[in-house]
């Protein structure tokens, strides 16, 4: 990116965030289990008129390199606490989750801040999630109490992509994670792939033996589906569950899910004895 695109993008998120312009969509993530909603992923959206849509990939850089990181953390965490209490209003009781920089973590009252905004709300510490990618990990060494400061105060804490990066299994040991995302390229390419179904499994036996959650990413697919809860993954998300969402739908979301989740489970059994083809049920379908 050029200094004048990038000084243009940034200069366009300083306005979108004074007027609001920025929005969540939400994806559920649902126990492989029993197919009840579990969490739910808070995703940042921007569209911007001059720019048209930016994806966070472009617009989350430049905030961290120009001091927005702060303002678009504390944004995004107001956002998603108020909205948790309009679904628990609603009937919904579930943990939302939310990706943060590991630049906001060098704030060492940045726990405390997160606890008092959570209480202002009436919002249980337990129903936060706070996701750090596998590639933040080795800095987060150096923030080890930081991070232990929010598992004393119940706030969940996922490493994201595991498997792209380059953390160690000590560092995964070390930091106080509660929950491994596996990457979406493992569960891509798992049917066709016995090294990514191995990884798969691997993964998910060290998470349990750690004590931890595991969950497959980008699941698009029947097989893949099955295959993941064969291969002892706790929770799933991806675009077969339900792509991103506005957070008035979720409701709707679950029930519709609650009628098509035993019809998932009902086609595994008959696909083992081969009586039907493994992706009869669709996306569409959901």
């Amino acid at each position: 990116m050029s200094r004048r695109a990038e000084a243009r993008l940034l200069s366009n998120l300083e306005q979108a965030l004074a007027d609001q312009k920025l929005y969540m969509l939400y994806q559920p993530k649902v126990s492989l289990r029993d197919g009840t909603l579990t969490r739910v992923e808070a995703l940042v959206r921007w569209e911007d008129s001059e720019l048209g849509s930016v994806e966070p990939s472009r617009f989350i850089p430049v905030a961290e390199q120009h001091g927005l990181i702060d303002d678009l953390t504390l944004w995004g965490l107001r956002t998603i606490l108020r909205q948790w209490v309009d679904w628990r209003d609603d009937g919904i009781d579930t943990c939302v989750a939310l990706n943060i920089s590991a630049l906001s973590l060098e704030h060492l009252d940045f726990p405390d801040l997160v606890e008092r905004m959570c209480r202002a709300l009436d919002v249980p510490t337990d129903r936060l999630v706070l996701e750090l990618t596998e590639g933040a990990t080795q800095p987060l060494i150096k923030l080890m109490d930081t991070l232990t400061r929010f598992r004393i105060k119940g706030i969940g804490l996922a490493i994201d992509d595991f498997g792209t990066g380059y953390s160690s299994l000590m560092q995964l040991r070390q930091l106080p994670f509660t929950e491994v995302k596996i990457d979406q390229s493992f569960v891509r390419d798992a049917a066709r792939s016995r090294d990514c179904r191995l990884i798969i499994q691997s993964v998910a036996d060290l998470a349990h033996g750690l004590g931890l959650i595991a969950t497959a990413e980008g699941v698009e697919t029947i097989d893949q589906l099955r295959l993941v809860r064969e291969l002892g993954c706790d929770l799933v998300q991806g675009f077969l569950i339900s792509p991103p969402m506005e957070a008035s739908s979720l409701q709707g979301w679950r029930q519709r899910f609650r009628k098509a989740w035993p019809r998932m489970l009902e086609e595994e059994k008959l696909a083992l004895w081969g009586n039907v083809e493994t992706d009869t049920l669709s996306e569409g379908q959901i």
